[in-house]
């Protein structure tokens, strides 16, 4: 029997090792968009402010890159060592775009930076500026192929499981990649680390303003920035709606949790601005609603049920009672393949099997023939997520997505008009601004992995039947132990970038280009501008 404290330890385990290396990620994907298009401007202006701008963020690029690896890489292998039993089930579909992940974009994006780096001398301008182009889609193609492995624990697509082979087998490869959760997370995902990389920047621009440092590189960069991240936000804002959309029907029970409906009712519904969800009691203590909102937000109707608690509940019992004749016939199938009456059991029942496998934790001797009505009314109640938790997350999430949007808006409209350096105020405010967007990610992470629970494959796979069956002192000693190394990395990470940007960017006359390749002593490039160089050197 699975030991459910070390299922907890498990999920803790990886939230965390998941959390710390969310932190990297929005930051890889939005600033190395934002350099392609400072390097734009200065192969089509010639002007050499943007080339320092280029090379100066670039470095901060390159640290937060390197990082973002090191806490990436461990991640792949937890799925073999914590989650072997999940790594089997799903295996053939989960390690397709994983793989494709590693070979591709990984390797696209770390050859080029190489020579983003240390092709100025080596390269044209417009050969460098594809290299730049280059490093930019190759992060981004990265995390769609990751989120598309993810899209499949949202929203199964594309596979089907093998009563034989006992595992998940893929059936199409083109369902998995264009999985609507997985493409609207995606973009999702990316339009915000482009709101994170232009807040990033904004506000070192605005530090150094402040302080009347690099002011003209510090005020090109922040009206970049700004202009950037309106852009950005608008996107951002609006499709988390389609996000949304695209989760009201994938996973309804994530939705009702977000919302704290407890209740169904008529539509068009109330939406809660505020509440406070009580889980056990299956209700709020106290709520603050706006009439006739919710259903049109969900559904773009007025017309339209948005189901409650009560009834997604009464739909899993439903369903896990279907399940566990499948779960049965599984059983003889595991023995003796070729029982038809089982295969025939099972076909008729297959689409609710991962209902059956629910009950399997309360039914005595984890036998789903024995299961209860309790164990049923107990399964089904475990398929509602953790209420108050996504409720917040996702409200949190919300708010400082608008206040972000209000301050890009005040941002461009201040660099535009020329005022900017007028308002010192906002320059701190800007400041400030710079841990904004990354609490929104996380917050937008926790209500996306959160309200996929009890489930590691919606539907279909539970939590609790994934994990390894390690001890708890081994869980607890590599919980701690990638808890403390996250941490140094995150300490490195804070500074180095700090010394790079208390050290400034380099202001002197760039060489041209040249096509020609230059001899070179000690490992690099002749003539290589100082910024990169010295930011390779520390790492």
């Amino acid at each position: 029997m699975i030991n459910t404290l070390v299922v907890d330890l498990s999920r803790w385990q990886f939230a965390a090792t998941a959390l710390y290396h969310f932190l990297f990620v929005p930051l890889t994907l939005g600033i190395s968009f934002m350099i392609a298009a400072m390097e734009t401007v200065y192969v089509t202006t010639g002007k050499t402010i943007y080339r320092e701008m280029t090379q100066f963020w670039g470095k901060l690029f390159l640290i937060n890159f390197v990082l973002g690896v090191a806490t990436g890489l461990t991640m792949e292998f937890e799925f073999g060592t914590n989650w072997s039993f999940y790594s089997s089930f799903v295996g053939d579909i989960f390690g397709a775009p994983l793989a494709v992940e590693g070979l591709m974009a990984f390797f696209m994006e770390s050859t080029f930076i190489g020579m983003m780096v240390f092709g100025w001398k080596r390269l044209s301008k417009g050969q460098h500026l594809l290299v730049t182009y280059l490093v930019a889609v190759g992060s981004n193609l990265s995390a769609l192929w990751i989120l598309i492995a993810n899209g499949f624990m949202q929203d199964p697509r594309g596979a089907a499981f093998n009563p034989v082979t006992m595992r998940m087998e893929l059936n199409s490869f083109g369902d998995l990649i264009f999985n609507p959760d997985a493409q609207a997370k995606f973009v999702h995902t990316s339009i915000a680390g482009y709101v994170t990389g232009a807040i990033f920047v904004a506000g070192v621009s605005a530090w150094y303003l402040l302080r009347n440092r690099h002011v003209d590189l510090a005020r090109r960069s922040f009206r970049m920035a700004a202009l950037f991240g309106v852009l950005a936000t608008a996107g951002v804002v609006t499709l988390g709606d389609a996000l949304g959309f695209v989760d009201a029907h994938a996973q309804p029970t994530k939705l009702a949790a977000m919302e704290a409906m407890w209740q169904t009712e008529a539509a068009p519904a109330p939406f809660n601005v505020a509440a406070w969800p009580l889980q056990g009691e299956q209700r709020n203590a106290w709520q603050i609603q706006v009439p006739y909102v919710l259903t049109p937000l969900l559904t773009h109707t007025l017309t339209e049920t948005v189901p409650g608690i009560d009834q997604l509940e009464a739909q899993a019992a439903v369903r896990i009672k279907d399940g566990i004749p499948a779960v049965e016939a599984l059983k003889v199938l595991s023995s003796n393949p070729t029982d038809a009456a089982a295969m025939a059991q099972f076909k008729a029942h297959e689409k609710d099997l991962g209902y059956g496998f629910l009950v399997k934790r309360y039914a005595q001797d984890q036998d789903v023939s024995k299961a209860t009505d309790a164990d049923i009314a107990k399964a089904a109640r475990d398929t509602i997520p953790e209420v108050s938790v996504i409720f917040w997350a996702f409200r949190i999430m919300v708010a400082l997505g608008l206040l972000m949007l209000a301050y890009f808006v005040m941002a461009a409209m201040f660099s535009i008009n020329g005022t900017l350096e007028k308002h010192r105020g906002f320059l701190k405010l800007a400041v400030w601004m710079i841990p904004i967007p990354f609490l929104a990610c996380e917050t937008g992470w926790l209500v996306a992995e959160i309200g996929r629970q009890p489930w590691t494959v919606f539907g279909m796979l539970p939590t609790w039947m994934s994990a390894s069956t390690h001890s708890v002192g081994y869980m607890v000693f590599s919980l701690v132990g990638f808890v403390s190394i996250y941490s140094i990395f995150i300490a490195v990470e804070m500074y180095l970038m700090l010394k790079s940007i208390k050290q400034g960017p380099d202001e002197h006359p760039a060489a041209p280009h040249s096509s020609r390749p230059q001899p070179s002593l000690g490992g690099g490039f002749a003539g290589a501008p100082a910024a990169p160089m010295s930011a390779h050197k520390e790492n």
